[in-house]
């Protein structure tokens, strides 16, 4: 008989990363703090923001993992995120994990967060959140690509929501249920597709060359989003897309 656990054993200890602007304009690390997966590392900075690596410290996800990001840009301080690897979320054995990011950026502030793929192996049951705070003049912009199932697998449940707010109103509330592949499979969702791949910019409507499946949101914010059975070509265009939006 399978147990399905749903009981997360441990405290999530979170992974911190905040950075501020100083008196003469430089951004400067203010926190950074290790979490149970996450190890933040700085990088050689660019000329005109902080880099930050965030170094995994152990497997995951498993059953009963909570996964917690905080991320705090100060005012007009700028971020740029790096992943050296992806991440991998492995058959649960009817437990379940947890993925939350929470993300506050102030007035002026911008993050650049370049996302590795997020991979759901069969038998995996993941919850992923991302919450967003941007005050006003704020900006993000974030790549992401999630996988259903390694080469030959059809992957297992996940369901990914994603709340951005821009000057305390809504911007982008998105609720990507893919638990049922029965469902999701389903002509007019996914298909045969395995792989979802998106650049997004919030605060900011990019400029640039005309993407054939950019949507413009209702307030400052855009979005690409690909499908593909296989994460090459996706990589290709959205790598694309990122380089033209990071300039905008």
């Amino acid at each position: 008989m399978t147990r399905h656990t749903t009981a997360h054993a441990e405290p999530a200890d979170p992974t911190v990363v905040t950075v501020e602007r100083a008196g003469n304009g430089r951004t400067l690390v203010r926190e950074l703090r290790p979490g149970a997966f996450l190890a933040p590392r700085p990088l050689l900075p660019a000329p005109d923001r902080v880099r930050i690596a965030l170094v995994g410290t152990r497997a995951g996800l498993l059953a009963g993992d909570d996964l917690v990001l905080h991320i705090s840009v100060g005012p007009g301080a700028r971020l740029e995120l790096v992943e050296p690897s992806g991440l991998v979320a492995y058959d649960h054995r009817g437990g379940t994990s947890r993925w939350r990011a929470r993300v506050d950026i102030a007035e002026d502030g911008e993050l650049h967060w370049d996302a590795r793929p997020f991979v759901v192996c069969d038998g995996a049951r993941v919850a992923r959140s991302m919450d967003v705070s941007l005050a006003a003049g704020a900006r993000m912009l974030w790549r992401d690509t999630l996988v259903l199932g390694r080469s030959g697998e059809r992957g297992g449940s996940v369901r990914a929501t994603t709340c951005a707010a821009y000057d305390g109103h809504d911007l982008l509330i998105e609720d990507l249920d893919l638990t049922d592949p029965e469902v999701r499979e389903l002509p007019g969702i996914l298909g045969p597709h395995r792989v979802i791949g998106a650049v997004t910019a919030l605060g900011f409507r990019p400029r640039g060359p005309h993407h054939p499946y950019l949507m413009e949101l209702a307030g400052p914010a855009a979005q690409v989003r690909l499908l593909d059975t296989v994460a090459p070509e996706i990589d290709a265009e959205l790598a694309a897309v990122w380089d033209h939006w990071q300039h905008s």
